[in-house]
């Protein structure tokens, strides 16, 4: 009897996946009498399954190459979240899950989707241990299913059920053992997606361990068991190929609880924030929360009409757009510097935002919807940047300039903002910091490259045209906030220096070109072939060729006029990319155009400033349409979403806006895919966008009734509330 009632259970519970499921992938909507759930839009899968069609990556990519696509994770978040509670199906991969992987090998705390964390792997196992050395599971898509702040999945091997939920520092497992004996937990703690150098577990009383892993940074943790342990295997403590087993004494109900708090200060406070967060409260009641939660966060921007599979798009894009930066700071305010100290305070401490590709469009969404978030994310940057010089940045350029200068023009005024611009300016003006090769950039106006005779996509250089171009809107950004604050000296100096994207442009070849110390332009020069840091990061002449946010019609006159850079725009999207050029992470090419990386994402938008909004709107709606969703099963994307920034550009193009220049309180209006978009502002006051006609040709733009000049509107609409109407032909 006992047997006839678990597998009438386990095919309630296969069904009730399997139809999850299928929401998830087909989009279903909310019927007109229901009341709206804007969770369920969300699929969790999207940006985990491979992009494999060479048409659109540009090339054929070499036996064995997985193109840096999506790389996202399915499993269980809250917004900003310390914990990441995911599958792991390979290590080493970008987010550690991959759509077509068959195995299993833990579940972990951590993510980001950028080859690293994933700490604290786990695995529920049944049957004997012993003589086993590794641990892992078929499973099946049929039998998972996931959603905002939940993910569930079978594990075949072993016959349990597994189901996850978190809350902002702690996660929650609750494992339905097929039976109430040979069960098991596995910590398997010599693995991470980042090397790990010392780990440890330690049993406290009948049902709780603690530890932690070191993995340049230490992440601690205390987890609680719903059931007692008969005892805790170690083998091969503080080892790379160690790992620890929890056995699970037998008897009792089969399924069983395991809470995890962490921290990355203490396994004191780790306990504590599991404490604070989950206590006794059941599995229900926490995946209950997280939906609220992201509920809540989604439902404040409502869209009408659309597609079902626009919808689905746009809430699941929305949703990655507020996965990171992470919460590092707990519950009592403790966190740990960039010095490797404890410290306090009286804010929630963040990681660094991934800057190089979130500062376009991302923070921007974040600092509208979060703006609590966004103000405690400047001044984690700050706190850095008083230990130790400078504020960050991240990979490449400066970009904390635009992000902390637009944030502070849009209104978020909640931090000592001339502490942080004095610090800005210390990453503008001396070597050693954030900004590479800043003496040469202040000395000649640009950064050079080296002379090489034969370069190949991996040779080492300055990556000096994008760094000269990316370091001259720095400039301008940050002289906004240096003429808000009233220092004239430094916004005349910084002004001026914001024109330095002049001096790698090539007027023969009509190119962002590389020069050399002496001033001379790189002969061996290819505008078409990418490079990782050789002139370029990661991309071609043309793909940065059309960079100038803060200069559009000083670049325009660079090419001669609107005519030249039209004609020069055009070639852009059309210009066929040669099949041999291969370089892993500029891929999903229209043209020569890569909307799979983000150095030139503002381009689609350029024919706004020669009057042509109709031929940018194509690019958009093709880029949209294209490259969003795609693949057999509809779950790849053509790029990796980089903590967000390319579902951000999604998100805000499908809604007709878009921040062009991060630096500045102004959006480019483009058309909304969707009839009408309300939004709630965080202050109450709503925006609603209205698309009248029926084309995609942008005719007028109107805000509150009233004819608008140009094709920008103010932040003020977003401050104020108000109606933005955009105008197509009919």
């Amino acid at each position: 009897m006992t047997t006839l009632r678990y597998v009438l259970s386990l095919l309630t519970l296969l069904l009730a996946f399997s139809c999850a499921k299928t929401i998830k992938q087909t989009g279903t909507v909310t019927k007109a009498n229901e009341s709206p759930t804007y969770t369920r839009y969300v699929n969790t899968f999207i940006g985990t399954a491979p992009l494999l069609d060479p048409k659109i990556i540009g090339y054929t990519p070499p036996k064995d190459w997985r193109v840096w696509a999506g790389l996202v994770y399915p499993g269980s978040s809250l917004p900003n979240a310390m914990v990441q509670l995911s599958p792991m199906t390979e290590y080493g991969s970008g987010a550690g899950y991959e759509y077509e992987d068959t195995l299993i090998y833990s579940f972990t705390h951590t993510n980001k989707g950028h080859w690293n964390l994933c700490n604290i792997p786990v695995l529920p196992v049944t049957g004997p241990t012993q003589g086993r050395e590794a641990f892992y599971s078929r499973y099946s898509h049929a039998q998972e299913s996931a959603s905002p702040g939940y993910y569930g999945v079978l594990l075949q091997d072993y016959r349990v059920q597994v189901d996850l939920t978190s809350t902002l520092r702690a996660g929650f497992h609750q494992y339905t053992y097929p039976s109430s004996k040979e069960r098991s937990i596995v910590f398997d703690l010599g693995k991470a997606n980042n090397p790990v150098r010392k780990w440890s577990i330690q049993q406290v009383g009948k049902n709780a361990v603690q530890g932690h892993q070191d993995v340049g940074e230490k992440i601690f943790f205390y987890a609680t068991l719903s059931t007692e342990l008969s005892s805790l295997e170690k083998r091969g403590e503080d080892t790379k190929k160690g790992l620890a087993i929890l056995h699970l004494k037998d008897g009792g109900k089969s399924v069983v609880d395991m809470r995890i708090g962490l921290s990355f200060v203490s396994v004191e406070n780790a306990k504590q924030n599991l404490e604070s967060e989950i206590g006794d409260k059941t599995f229900q009641a926490i995946r209950k929360e997280a939906d609220t939660t992201w509920e809540n966060l989604l439902s404040k921007i409502q869209v009408k009409g659309g597609t079902d599979k626009q919808r689905e798009l746009f809430y699941t894009s929305l949703y990655r757009s507020f996965l990171w930066p992470a919460l590092r700071s707990d519950t009592n305010g403790e966190y740990t510097d960039a010095k490797g100290n404890k410290a306090k305070a009286d804010f929630r401490y963040y990681t660094e935002p991934s800057l190089w590709d979130t500062y376009r469009n991302n923070l921007i969404l974040l600092g509208i919807v979060s703006p609590e978030v966004t103000v405690d994310v400047i001044k984690s940057l700050k706190d850095v940047g008083e230990r130790t010089g400078f504020i960050p940045t991240f990979f490449h350029g400066d970009h904390a300039a635009p992000f902390i200068a637009g944030s502070y023009a849009r209104g978020l005024d909640g931090f000592d903002v001339k502490a942080t611009y004095q610090l800005l300016l210390r990453n503008a003006n001396i070597e050693g910091g954030a900004r590479p090769h800043i003496t040469e950039y202040i000395r000649k106006g640009y950064i050079s490259d080296p002379d090489v005779a034969n370069p190949h996509v991996e040779t080492k250089g300055k990556a000096g045209v994008s760094k000269t171009l990316e370091y001259a809107y720095d400039d301008y950004s940050l002289a906004q906030l240096a003429k808000a604050l009233g220092d004239t000296a430094n916004y005349r100096v910084l002004m001026k220096r914001s024109q330095n994207y002049r001096n790698v442009f090539d007027p023969k070849t009509r190119f962002m070109r590389g020069r050399l110390a002496n001033g001379d332009w790189i002969q061996n020069f290819n505008p078409q072939y990418p490079y990782y840091e050789y002139m370029y990061r990661e991309a071609n002449a043309w793909q940065v060729s059309f960079f100038a946010l803060h200069d559009m019609p000083g670049l325009i006159s660079l090419y001669g006029g609107a005519k030249p850079f039209e004609a020069k725009l055009d070639s852009l999207f059309t210009l066929p990319w040669n099949p041999n050029y291969i370089a892993r992470n500029v891929e999903s090419m229209i043209g020569q155009y890569c909307h799979g990386n983000q150095p030139d994402h503002e381009a689609p938008f350029s024919y706004y400033f020669i009057n042509k909004p109709e031929k940018s709107q194509h690019m958009i709606d093709r880029i949209l349409e294209e490259l969003y969703g795609i693949g057999e099963d509809g779950l790849a994307l053509s790029g990796m979403d980089d903590s967000g920034e390319m579902s951000s550009w999604y998100v805000f193009n499908a809604m007709g806006v878009y921040p062009f220049s991060p630096a500045d309180d102004q959006y480019l209006v483009t058309v909304p895919i969707f009839e009408e978009v309300r939004w709630t502002m965080p202050n109450g006051k709503q925006v609603l966008i209205r698309k009248t006609g029926k084309d995609r040709a942008l005719k007028s733009i109107l805000v509150d009734g009233q004819a608008q000049k140009g094709y920008f509107v103010s932040h003020d609409l977003f401050r104020n509330g108000g109606e933005l109407r955009v105008v197509t032909g009919n």
